[in-house]
């Protein structure tokens, strides 16, 4: 669970631009106008306090038109993609709790009005859509040895609605690594059940939407790369381990968090103590982000700039 003060902001001026084809709940996308300073202060669309012991701005930038961001939501939409990192110091302490000595963590908290809880009581209900795009930086790459969570909503009971993976998955003892597939996106359920998976191209975006249905907890999954509007790529799956209601609500989450290997030296108690215990490299490795927004799917669910298709059932 996450302990934090969200600040207050005033003045911010950009999202109104950011339209959707379906009715838009939330939008993190983020504009050109849009600060590091502004980031530093946790003003919408963002929370950025998971983070290590300096200024959120150091481990996130965004990218003004240095680098293009999918090209998915083009030319309607004008927003600048963001690099999220994490190094050695990327150690996120939450508010009186113990340092996470485990995780390597940068992560970035969909926000709206300056309170992530009360959007997650709006995003939280009846069947919405979590859109995403996701691309790797050559410059700081991931080390697949290790198990990334990248994408996941998390209610208060630190589970996970569902979330998209990368690497080599956590085992104790650490197995052989890198796995076979460890260079591969892979969306899990809440039960940690594969949905679907496919290879990390370099340089492409990786353009996801998930289908959730708080009700009658399903999800579904869809997919495509850079320009390809999205196409469901699996039927209504299964979330029926995720809790009703109010306890199954939790923040969306999007960043870098790498969890470490076990460590020989370690009791069995702090092996499996992920969260404080384990082994970090501590280089600086990086994720970029764009196309991040969650929505209704009144009027379908948004494939493209101005296109929509039929919700997965």
């Amino acid at each position: 669970m996450l302990h934090t003060k969200v600040l207050s902001f005033t003045g911010f001026i950009g999202l109104a631009g950011l339209v959707s084809a379906t009715p838009l709940i939330y939008d993190g996308r983020a504009p050109f106008n849009y600060t590091s300073e502004d980031l530093n202060n946790s003003l919408d669309p963002y929370l950025s306090a998971v983070k290590g012991s300096n200024d959120a701005s150091f481990y996130t930038q965004f990218l003004g038109h240095s680098h293009a961001p999918t090209p998915l939501w083009m030319p309607g939409i004008q927003e600048q993609a963001m690099t999220i990192s994490i190094d050695n110091s990327s150690v996120f302490v939450p508010g009186g709790s113990q340092p996470q000595y485990g995780f390597r963590r940068t992560e970035l908290i969909a926000q709206k009005d300056s309170n992530h809880t009360a959007l997650d009581a709006i995003t939280d209900v009846g069947t919405t859509v979590f859109h995403v795009s996701i691309q790797d930086d050559p410059a700081k790459p991931l080390n697949m040895s290790h198990e990334y969570q990248i994408v996941w909503i998390e209610p208060n009971d630190g589970s996970h609605i569902f979330e998209i993976q990368l690497g080599s998955p956590f085992t104790i003892p650490t197995g052989t690594v890198p796995v076979s597939d460890a260079r591969s996106l892979k969306v899990r359920n809440h039960a940690l059940t594969l949905l679907f998976e496919t290879p990390f191209t370099s340089n492409d975006w990786h353009n996801f939407a998930i289908q959730v249905d708080w009700t009658n907890r399903t999800l579904g999954v869809f997919y495509s790369t850079n320009a390809t509007p999205l196409a469901a790529v699996t039927g209504l799956e299964d979330n029926s381990a995720a809790q009703l209601g109010v306890a199954a609500q939790g923040d969306y989450h999007f960043g870098v968090l790498k969890l470490p290997l076990v460590n020989s030296n370690d009791t069995a108690a702090q092996q499996s103590d992920v969260v404080h215990f384990g082994i970090q490299e501590g280089d600086a490795e990086a994720l970029n982000y764009s196309g991040v927004f969650i929505e209704s799917i009144t009027g379908g669910v948004s494939s493209a700039c101005g296109t929509t298709i039929t919700p997965i059932s």
